[in-house]
């Protein structure tokens, strides 16, 4: 049987368009059993409203980084990224979250783990989630992270510095392929998806074959429990032909509903992540929504608008505005993925069970 601490050394943060718990891997239980209980006790989870807790009653408010200094050549901290249930007694690190991975680079300097250079200090950080490395770029005056400045993504008020973050190789980080079928497109339950995982496993169709639009807001899409149940049924369905197993207790694959752009964009997206619909669209979703749009055949592909050249600045649009990603290709496919991203320090201090 095991016990779990009182409390540990934490900061809250918000990266990107979620917010969550960063700790040093030192600062938790080494028994993964005492670590998830204890950070389900300072999320207050199970639990629909998060009340007993520091978790806002939200997917992308529950969330946790683990970060260490790193043994690897050539990269400066390890980051292990949890998702916390809120509803369910539930801590997984299935995934991986380009999010919360904004954050990570000033984490690590402000505990120390990366001295600060002038102006600004490369972080590379490597995604345990994944087996990843993704590199990003924080500014720093007088040996300080600074988190002023006049950078914006949607879904986030106001202004902050700019974290750019550039991800490398994430074909299959998580599937083992690119098209972990196989295939570009499978019908499945009698509806034509990509699945596809670019640093997120992402199930790609069009929304009107899900029955919907594709410009439904967060709430409409929650309240319309005939096509959740649709897509979990299907989620459920291409888990095992993506090489995930059983999801049926498992936040992957995440399920996108794409239909044409309507403000510039490349394409629109309606992501349920896997239960809830996400406010805007996770990173690395992105990234694999992105790349299905350039691959000839994909759900995807017929309606997106596709920029030219080799350097493609792809914006993404969700139900709060859009997330740019800059695709790099080589050879036909995607070598390389950028996106800005910014980050704010909340809370630093102490955290209770």
């Amino acid at each position: 049987m095991f016990s779990i601490p009182q409390s540990a050394r934490c900061m809250w943060m918000r990266g990107g368009t979620s917010k969550g718990g960063y700790f040093l891997r030192e600062d938790l239980p080494a028994d993964v059993e005492a670590r998830d209980a204890f950070l389900l006790s300072v999320m207050g989870s199970p639990d629909d409203r998060q009340i007993d807790g520091m978790g806002g009653a939200d997917p992308l408010t529950s969330k946790v980084a683990v970060v260490s200094k790193s043994t690897r050549d050539g990269v400066d901290v390890d980051y292990l990224f949890l998702q916390v249930g809120v509803d369910k007694a539930l801590v997984t690190d299935a995934q991986n979250c380009g999010n919360i991975l904004a954050g990570v680079g000033p984490f690590a300097i402000e505990r120390g783990l990366v001295a600060a250079q002038p102006g600004q200090t490369p972080v590379s950080i490597y995604m345990e989630n994944t087996g990843q490395i993704a590199m990003a770029n924080v500014e720093t005056l007088d040996g300080r992270v600074n988190y002023t400045g006049n950078a914006t993504i949607d879904g986030v008020p106001g202004t902050s510095a700019p974290i750019p973050l550039e991800f490398q190789d994430t074909a299959g980080s998580t599937c083992g392929a690119l098209l972990p079928t196989g295939n570009v497109l499978d019908m499945i339950n009698g509806i034509a998806v990509t699945m596809i995982d670019n640093g997120m496993p992402c199930v790609v169709m069009a929304a009107s074959d899900a029955g919907i639009t594709g410009q439904e807001t967060r709430e409409e899409l929650e309240n319309n429990q005939p096509l959740r149940d649709r897509l979990e049924t299907l989620r459920l369905a291409c888990g095992p032909l993506m090489n995930l197993g059983n999801v049926t207790n498992k936040t992957v694959p995440k399920m996108t509903m794409i239909s044409t752009a309507v403000n510039g964009g490349t394409i629109s997206t309606r992501t349920f992540i896997p239960h809830r619909c996400h406010a805007s669209i996770g990173v690395l979703g992105a990234v694999s929504v992105a790349t299905a749009c350039l691959i000839e055949g994909s759900a995807a592909y017929t309606l997106a608008t596709i920029p030219e050249g080799d350097v493609k600045t792809m914006p993404i649009e969700h139900p709060i505005g859009e997330t740019t990603i800059v695709a790099t290709m080589e050879n036909g496919a995607v070598s390389r993925a950028a996106i800005l991203r910014t980050a704010n320090k909340l809370m630093d201090g102490e955290v209770f069970a």
